[in-house]
């Protein structure tokens, strides 16, 4: 009786995990280059065939007791289609088409500083030149070394490979690189990524568009769909906790006392 509780326990925290990678989705679907989140999970069936045919661990002389007979919480993958480019004709916005990541370096507290990698291409130039997001960090060129344009010769002209030009001569070129793996590429902030050991940076393949910017994969559409499936599902686990604390209260107060 008490492993009906705990089943249903297993399912509303994995409905609560997955409110929150939708509720996260939903409030950056207008974050430029946000890369859209989902869960997995897997059934104590499939766990439970899966140790069956371990064998590396003697299975059989171990209790099924200590297996949670509900719902196992799995992993989070993230979605990394290209968002839709919407067209600004400002300047200084890029949009990657094709794989790949902008270069950034940000300074954090401690005055450490960090590279990082981004497809949100909203950039904008200081009063030095110096080309920045739209939080102040630094956008690195294709040598690592940090973008400084002239401020009195009118607007540059980018290409497709990233070569940024004024009056038909190469001032700069934008630092792109791409990943063999995105697996090790792990999220900060928004729209942001850290490498992680064991990434491996392979050349860049994609081209740049000028006046455009991608903005987010969020499909608000499905995330709707998600939010009412979860929402049921959480009600459903609910009732049943509900269902068997009633069950265990007449067991206990009314056939009990018989």
């Amino acid at each position: 009786m008490l492993r009906g509780l705990y089943t249903a326990y297993t399912g509303m925290k994995n409905e609560e995990r997955r409110m929150d990678v939708i509720a996260n989705n939903m409030a950056n679907a207008n974050t430029n280059g946000y890369k859209a989140e989902g869960t997995s999970s897997r059934a104590f069936s499939k766990v439970f065939g899966i140790k069956i045919n371990d064998d590396s661990e003697a299975y059989l002389q171990r209790s099924i007791g200590k297996m949670s007979l509900g719902v196992k919480i799995g992993e989070s993958y993230r979605d990394w289609s290209s968002g839709s480019f919407r067209v600004t004709d400002n300047t200084y916005d890029f949009a990657i088409a094709g794989n790949g990541f902008f270069t950034i370096s940000m300074t954090d507290r401690s005055g450490v500083e960090h590279i990082r990698y981004t497809r949100d291409g909203a950039f904008t130039i200081t009063s030095e030149g110096y080309l920045v997001t739209k939080d102040g960090d630094f956008v690195l060129d294709d040598k690592g070394g940090k973008i400084q344009l002239p401020t009195n010769q009118g607007n540059p002209s980018v290409d497709g490979d990233g070569n940024i030009s004024f009056n038909n001569q190469t001032i700069a070129k934008l630092g792109m690189v791409d990943f063999a793996d995105y697996d090790y590429l792990e999220q900060y902030g928004e729209n942001q990524f850290d490498a992680v050991n064991g990434a491996t940076i392979i050349p860049f393949t994609g081209s740049v568009e000028q006046g455009v910017i991608e903005t987010s994969n969020v499909n608000i559409v499905d995330e709707m769909v998600n939010l009412i499936a979860v929402t049921r599902q959480y009600e459903s686990n609910q009732k049943m906790i509900q269902t068997v604390d009633s069950i265990m209260d007449k067991a206990v107060n009314t056939i009990g006392k018989v």
